[in-house]
C-alpha cells in the first residue's frame, strides 16, 4: 500500500516537473529531454515518462536512440526529410489543375467560365476541393507566388491612335497665344476643377485635436438630389501668373464656364489688363468647354457683345492636359 501511494506521488511530481518545462523546449529538445529522464529512472522508465508527459513510447525510445548514438549538436529540429510531405508531392496533379484555372486560355479551354481576375483565393481553393484536390485559401496563395503569379491592377498603356494634326494643333495654339502676349491681350486656361460635395460628411485625412475630440460627422454619405456640390471653376491668366476660382452649387454646365470667366473679367481682369481688346481662352474639348455645345458658343458671344471683347477660343487635343506654372 505505502509503495503504491508513493508511486502516485512520484508520477504526479513528475508530472508537474514536465509541465513546467516542456512547453520551453521545441520538438526536437524535448525529445531528448524525456529519453534523458526514461534513462534516469530505469526500468520502465519509458512508460512511466510517456504517461507523465502524454508523450509516445515511440518517440522516447528514439530520442534514446539518438542520445545513445552521440551525434554532433545541430540546430535543426527534425531530422532531414521528416514533417508533413509537401501538397504538391503527395498530388501532383494539384498545380496542373491550379493552372488550368487562372489561365483558360492559354491552356485549350477558351469557353471556361473561369477567369482569374475574377477569381478569390477562397473561390480558388473552393473549386479546386471540388475537383479532388483538398486545399487551403492560404496555401493556394503560396502556390500561385510559386507559379510568379501576383496581385496586380490594371495599366493604363494601351492609348488611341493619335489624330495627324496633334501637333499642328499644339503648334496653332502656342503661336496664337504668344501672338497674344506679344501684343499685351489676356490669355487664359480655363478649366473645370474636381467637384466635392458640401455638407458634414467625411474627408479623407487627420488633424491635431485635443483627445477624444473628433470632428463629428455623418455616418453615411448617401447623396439627395437637394444636396449641394461644391464645382471649381478655375482660370490662370497666363500673363500674370495667377489663378482665380468661381465655385459653383448646381451644375457643370456651359452657362457657368462663361459665367466664371464673366465675373474673371468684372473682378480681376478687366483691372489687370485696362487696355485688352481681345481675349484668348485656351480649354480642354470635354465638359462645359465642349466646342460642339451650341450653348458655348451662344454665352460667349453674349459675353463677347457685354464686355467689347473680340474672343478667341482654342481647344487642345482630345485626351491632352494643360499644365500652368501654378499647379
Amino acid at each position: 500500500m505505502t509503495s503504491c501511494l508513493s508511486g502516485r506521488v512520484a508520477a504526479r511530481a513528475l508530472r508537474a516537473k514536465f509541465d513546467q518545462i516542456l512547453p520551453h523546449l521545441d520538438e526536437r529538445r524535448r525529445r531528448l529531454y524525456l529519453a534523458s529522464e526514461a534513462t534516469a529512472l530505469g526500468r520502465g522508465g519509458i512508460v512511466r515518462v510517456a504517461a507523465a508527459s502524454g508523450t509516445s513510447t515511440a518517440t522516447i525510445a528514439r530520442g534514446m536512440a539518438e542520445l545513445a548514438s552521440c551525434p554532433s549538436p545541430t540546430l535543426r529540429v527534425r531530422a532531414p526529410g521528416a514533417g508533413r510531405k509537401r501538397l504538391t508531392d503527395t498530388d501532383p496533379g494539384l498545380l496542373p489543375a491550379l493552372e488550368s484555372l487562372i489561365e483558360p486560355h492559354t491552356r485549350g479551354d477558351p469557353v471556361s467560365p473561369l477567369r482569374w481576375t475574377t477569381l478569390s483565393l477562397r473561390a480558388l481553393a473552393s473549386t479546386l476541393t471540388t475537383q479532388g484536390h483538398p486545399v487551403s485559401a492560404s496555401t493556394v496563395g503560396h502556390l500561385l507566388h510559386t507559379l510568379g503569379y501576383s496581385l496586380q491592377g490594371t495599366a493604363k498603356t494601351t492609348e488611341g491612335i493619335s489624330h495627324p494634326d496633334r501637333d499642328a494643333q499644339f503648334t496653332h495654339l502656342n503661336a496664337t497665344a504668344a501672338e497674344f502676349l506679344n501684343d499685351a491681350q489676356p490669355v487664359i486656361s480655363v478649366d473645370t476643377k474636381a467637384k466635392e460635395w458640401l455638407g458634414n460628411r467625411d474627408r479623407p485625412g487627420r488633424t491635431w485635436r485635443p483627445g477624444k475630440s473628433a470632428i463629428k460627422v455623418d455616418c453615411h454619405t448617401f447623396t439627395t438630389n437637394d444636396q449641394p456640390m461644391a464645382i471649381p471653376y478655375g482660370i490662370y491668366d497666363i500673363a500674370n501668373n495667377s489663378g482665380w476660382v468661381n465655385v459653383g452649387t448646381d451644375h457643370d454646365t456651359a452657362q457657368f464656364a462663361v459665367e466664371s470667366i464673366r465675373r474673371w473679367w468684372q473682378h480681376r481682369g478687366r483691372a489687370d489688363h485696362p487696355n485688352a481688346t481681345r481675349l484668348l481662352i485656351t480649354a480642354d474639348s470635354g465638359g462645359s468647354n465642349d466646342p460642339r455645345r451650341w450653348t458655348w458658343k451662344s454665352n460667349l458671344a453674349t459675353f463677347a457683345r457685354e464686355s467689347g471683347l473680340e474672343i478667341t477660343v482654342c481647344h487642345l487635343p482630345p485626351g491632352t492636359q494643360c499644365r500652368c506654372l501654378s499647379q
